[in-house]
């Protein structure tokens, strides 16, 4: 494979790079990396690659006139962010991969809410408001309970639940402060509101071919994720629905592709299912986020990432069983906001039978921000035996014995 060359688009940020570059290197792919940065900084960076994601037209260029003097085999986007960039540049070079309009759905939760609509798949009922509206009109408009969702961020970000008007009209202006902050105009961006579905959460991992969708893995979410916020926590493998629930959700994450028109490879699915079977959440074109994709191993010992780069290069891929032992992770949610100035009991947790791992990706000294504002957790925790339930809860006791020291700054105004 040596000769076959695959450019990796990722974010500065991203927990992703060393999974990819190791599966890379096991296979003996040549790897580019493409950062999500501007050429002047990536030049004095000297980063190989510098795009920039929110300017895909530049940047494709950018990526074609690489592929001129250096071919490249397949684009693959790490995280949510160049997802659209990965796709237009592989459209411009021939390669295979999803469309630039089923990137773009993927992306968009209001597009991928109409297509999936319809094209069948069931999801909660939807409205969309601008940012400029009157939230006191809003409130009078939409059914309790309701949650109020962006629809560019990932990750469960600025996703609010409410009950009743005057939560409504708090949650508003706790997203409305959080767009703008982060430059969105209010005359000209819309926000969802959805009917709140009952019921519990699975993530379903899976791998596309020509529009056939693979079930690579299906992750139970034993906390119940009923707001007003949603942080991820605890996955665990295999799912223990029913198998003729599973097939359900199966069925209808294919439909929900098929709708965005994703065609091919990896694909992470968010549902909610209750007793009139699952809904779809959200779909995304990329393989499962953070560090949690360690947990999965494949055929003779294959990691996702390597599975992924081996069907992105056009390798026929047959292992796609996973290993049978129960795996979890916990994706260590931020209690509240502060400073992070000590962290305790890590050998304690790693001592818990079970456990893997225990990895700390909170930086000391640094201001962490919880949801619905934030973006990152402060780690995750391992762990593999032979059911779901005693990884559930060797995962949990885990948690218990770490112990965060997060305090809240008070800046010291100058009297000059």
């Amino acid at each position: 494979m040596a000769d076959k060359r695959v450019l990796l688009l990722m974010s500065p940020a991203t927990y992703r790079a060393n999974a990819f570059l190791q599966a890379a290197h096991h296979l003996n792919l040549e790897v580019v990396v493409g950062i999500d940065l501007p050429e002047t900084l990536a030049d004095y960076w000297h980063v190989p690659l510098g795009v920039d994601f929110n300017d895909t037209t530049a940047s494709v260029r950018t990526i074609v006139e690489f592929a001129r003097e250096h071919p490249l085999t397949a684009i693959l986007s790490v995280d949510d962010s160049a997802s659209e960039l990965a796709a237009l540049a592989s459209a411009a070079l021939g390669l295979a991969a999803n469309s630039p309009q089923a990137a773009e759905a993927a992306r968009d939760k209001l597009l991928m809410r109409n297509l999936m609509s319809a094209g069948g798949a069931p999801c909660p009922v939807f409205r969309r408001f601008l940012l400029s509206f009157d939230p006191a009109w809003i409130a009078e408009q939409v059914s309790y309970p309701c949650v109020l969702k962006p629809l560019r961020f990932s990750g469960s970000r600025g996703v609010i639940r409410a009950n009743n008007e005057q939560e409504f009209v708090q949650a508003f202006t706790r997203l409305k402060r959080l767009l703008v902050n982060e430059g969105y105009g209010e005359y000209e961006t819309e926000f969802l509101v959805e009917d709140f579905i009952p019921g519990f959460e699975v993530a379903l991992e899976g791998l596309l071919t020509h529009g056939q969708l693979k079930v690579l893995t299906l992750f139970d979410k034993p906390d119940p994720l009923d707001g007003p916020f949603f942080e991820e926590t605890i996955y665990v493998a295999p799912s223990r629905l029913l198998a003729t629930v599973q097939q359900e959700i199966a069925h209808c994450v294919s439909l929900a592709a098929a709708a965005l028109g994703l065609r091919e490879g990896p694909m992470h699915a968010e549902l909610r299912v209750n007793e009139h079977g699952p809904w779809m959440l959200e779909i995304a074109g990329r393989s499962i986020g953070g560090l949690c994709s360690t947990i999965l191993e494949f055929g003779a010992g294959m990691c996702l990432e390597e599975l992924i780069l081996r069907h992105a290069i056009g390798e026929e891929v047959t292992a796609l069983e996973r290993d049978t032992h129960a795996v979890g992770v916990m994706m260590i949610p931020i209690p509240a906001a502060g400073m992070l100035k000590g962290v305790s009991g890590v050998e304690e947790a790693m001592a818990v039978p079970l456990i893997t791992g225990v990895e700390i990706t909170a930086k000391m000294n640094h201001l962490l921000v919880p949801l619905p504002e934030g973006t990152s957790y402060l780690g995750f925790i391992f762990a593999r035996g032979e059911t779901p339930a005693e990884v559930e809860a060797a995962i949990r006791s885990a948690h218990i014995l770490l112990h965060f020291d997060i305090r809240r700054e008070i800046p010291v105004l100058s009297l000059r």
